[in-house]
């Protein structure tokens, strides 16, 4: 069966992706939408609206449809009146996509999808590695957010009856990053190593985290989307967290370690003290128990998501971007 797909923020890291693995299915339609205008909730309302009915009159009844919310600007430091506006402006979404839904009366042939993020609802979590049954304990205002939005999805659910995934993605990292948002340590490692300036590293070295490359990202976002459009055919609607991560975790160490051997010297970096190192978990290892089929795949290794990673970064600098 055909699936219909709008990948709401289809220009940032994981959207780019997502949208390429999309076009490479067959059996995927990814539709042709517009950016949201975010800076104005009354046309925001307005176009998610519209986007909406298009991909449900696409999808019609011979065919499913998923939104997938790959959006979002909040990180770690992001000040709490932007955090609250970001997840207001996901209810208006969700609003435009029930309203869709019920009065298509297609809700139960549809499903969505939202990027939750692994390291900030498990940064205070005891006992690592987290899978989805352990408990989540944020330690910062995005930590928080990000919960506060998987339970606006689920009560979505709820309401309207559409399948809902709750994504919690460790480190993503790979081509395509933009290098201005305060996030992406590898990234920054790769530019580091094609300017004067180091890059800074306030954690410490012993920090382990997950890093899961981009396009192994996207691709297991569209299974896990059609997992659940195949589990709600048979079963009616699903709502479910999954943790999409590589299970394979390193310290900074070691990655300046891998930065080292592919730059054949030593890394640029600084090491430094900055109070958002509070809001940091010391260990986060991530692994899944749910459909954890979907996970068995051949993986991009880690040293060579990195040199991909700098060659994106170097051609970029190249080309006075």
């Amino acid at each position: 069966m055909t699936t219909y797909a709008w990948v709401i923020g289809a220009r940032g890291l994981l959207g780019g992706a997502t949208t390429a693995a999309i076009d490479r299915r067959p059996d995927w339609v990814l539709l042709n939408a517009e950016p949201l205008p975010w800076l104005d909730d009354d046309a925001l309302a307005a176009a998610a609206a519209a986007h909406a009915g298009r991909l449900m009159d696409h999808a019609g009844g011979a065919a499913t449809w998923a939104v997938v919310w790959l959006a979002g600007n909040a990180v770690t430091s992001t000040p709490p009146p932007a955090i609250a506006r970001e997840l207001h402006q996901l209810g208006l979404v969700l609003d435009a996509v029930g309203a869709a839904a019920t009065v298509r009366g297609c809700g139960a042939t549809g499903a969505v999808f939202y990027s939750s993020s692994a390291g900030g609802v498990y940064g205070g979590s005891a006992r690592p590695p987290f899978n989805e049954q352990s408990t989540p304990v944020p330690i910062s205002n995005y930590g928080s957010f990000k919960l506060d939005a998987e339970a606006s999805l689920f009560e979505f659910s709820r309401v309207t009856g559409v399948s809902v995934l709750a994504g919690r993605i460790a480190n993503l990292y790979g081509p395509g990053q933009k290098l201005g948002k305060m996030q992406g340590l590898i990234s920054h490692l790769a530019k580091a190593q094609f300017s004067p300036k180091p890059a800074s590293i306030f954690v410490p070295l012993e920090t382990m985290r997950d890093y899961i490359f981009v396009r192994d990202c996207a691709e297991l976002v569209i299974d896990c989307l059609g997992r659940l459009l195949t589990v709600t055919a048979r079963e009616g609607r699903t709502a479910i967290v999954k943790n999409l991560a590589s299970g394979q975790a390193v310290t900074i160490s070691n990655l300046l370690g891998h930065i080292r051997s592919l730059a054949k010297g030593r890394p640029n970096v600084m090491l430094g003290y900055s109070a958002e190192a509070s809001m940091q978990g010391l260990d986060l290892r991530i692994t899944s128990t749910v459909w954890p089929d979907l996970d068995r795949r051949q993986l991009t290794s880690l040293p060579a998501g990195i040199k991909a990673t700098m060659d994106d970064v170097l051609a970029h600098i190249q080309s006075g971007g």
